[in-house]
Formats: structure tokens, C-alpha cells, sequence
């Protein structure tokens, strides 16, 4: 899916949260929104998701304006959970299946056991990065052609978020298109094909992620440093 965005802007009362932001992601790359908390990576991320609309300026996916034709296609894991705590994890799978006709469940249960994740256990009895990873299972089973991940990682310990790394790439769907919101840069950089920076609500950068490394000679979590303190 390619995603337009043009001259978005979005302001809550007295916040601006995107000033114009503009981007173009090419269909079938993994694109990494890196940028500090508070930058309007999640609400770029919503919009995207149909979840919320921009005060003005357009976005376009594949041609269309977001709607329930583009919603069927999106399969979005939002910064805060909305799963039932009380529910096993083999029952939140269960209701996932039944209300997307696009959710992998051989995929899932395949996810699952990488994960060491129990389909028995209940969500209450998790910690904070088994559940992270639930939500990841969830989002990434589904055979979707947009994937928005809006920090994946936060909060979580060094070895759960490369887990949490190697099940998106085994995951993710080959010819899918990838927007990976996160302030952690040099955690995901590996994964990236194409990444923008973004500040103040605005994307400051935007460049394929190995013409960026070539061009800096450096890593792009030290280029991101580097332009944040420009």
C-alpha cells in the first residue's frame, strides 16, 4: 500500500501535534517514524489508522481517502492497550479470528510459540512484555497490506524487544508496507528500508535507509542524534 501525506495538520486545544507534515512511503518498505515522545508520531500513526482525521491537508492510501474500505487493509497495534485482561490468550486469538476474515490463525499459533507465549494463560497473569508481545502477534497475524506499529518496544527489556524485532520480520507479509513509530533508533534500525525523522510535528527527513548510512557515514540512530541537536 502507498501511503501520501500532504500539509497534515492536527491540532488538541493549545497542542500542535502535526504542523504540516508531509510524506510519501513507497508500497512494500518498512519505514521507521523516529522522533522523541510528544512529536505527533502517534497521531500520524492514527491517522493513518482512520481513527482520527487531520484539521486539514490530505492523506491518500493507494489512491484512497482513509475509510472503511482502507480500514479493512490497515492492521494497526496502537501505543495503549485495549485487550479484556481477564480473557486467556487462546480466547483473545479466538475473537480476533472471528472479527478479522484476514487473521492468520496457523501464522498466529506458529508467532505464539516463538514467543513462548501459553494460549492457557490469562492476560492478567502476564508481565508487561508478554503482553507486548500478544499485541504484536495480533497485529502481525493478520494478512494485511498496511502494518502500523506505534512503539512496539516501550518499556520493555533489551531481550524482549529484539524478539519483539525478529517476530515482525518473520511476521511481516512480503510486498506490505511498514510504518514503525518508535523514539528507541537504534533498536530498529536493522529492519528499516526507508526512514523520517520527525519534530515538532513535522517530518524534517525522510531518505532510504542506506543512502542515509552512506551519506553520513554513520549509524542512522547517531544521524538522528546528530540532526535532533541541529
Amino acid at each position: 500500500m502507498k501511503i501520501e501525506c500532504r500539509d497534515l495538520v492536527k491540532t488538541y486545544k493549545t497542542v500542535q501535534a502535526m504542523d504540516g507534515l508531509t510524506l510519501t512511503v513507497p508500497e512494500g518498505q518498512i519505514l521507521g517514524l523516529l522522533g522523541k515522545n510528544g512529536q505527533g508520531k502517534s497521531t500520524l500513526i492514527k491517522t493513518l489508522a482512520g481513527v482520527i482525521r487531520p484539521d486539514s491537508g490530505t492523506v491518500i492510501l493507494d489512491g484512497q481517502i482513509p475509510g472503511s474500505a482502507t480500514k479493512a487493509r490497515v492492521s494497526w497495534l496502537p501505543e495503549l492497550s485495549g485487550l479484556d485482561l481477564s480473557w486467556s490468550v487462546r480466547h483473545t486469538l479466538n475473537f480476533w479470528q472471528d472479527f478479522f476474515p484476514d487473521f492468520n490463525r496457523s501464522r498466529a499459533d506458529e508467532m505464539l510459540k516463538q514467543l513462548n507465549l501459553v494460549p492457557g494463560m490469562r492476560l492478567r497473569e502476564m508481565s508487561k512484555g508478554m503482553r507486548e508481545k500478544l499485541q504484536l502477534v495480533l497485529v502481525m497475524a493478520r494478512d494485511a497490506d498496511l502494518y502500523l506499529l506505534d512503539e512496539p518496544m516501550a518499556g520493555v527489556d533489551p531481550v524482549t524487544r529484539e524478539e519483539i524485532l525478529d517476530t515482525i520480520l518473520t511476521g511481516y507479509r512480503p510486498g506490505s508496507t511498514m510504518i514503525l513509530s518508535t523514539h528507541l533508533v537504534s533498536d530498529v534500525e536493522r529492519i528499516l528500508d526507508r526512514v523520517a525523522f520527525i519534530d515538532q510535528g513535522q517530518v524534517i527527513l525522510e531518505e532510504d535507509a542506506d543512502e542515509l548510512r552512506q551519506r553520513t557515514g554513520t549509524s542512522i540512530s547517531e544521524a538522528f542524534k546528530r540532526r535532533m541537536r541541529a
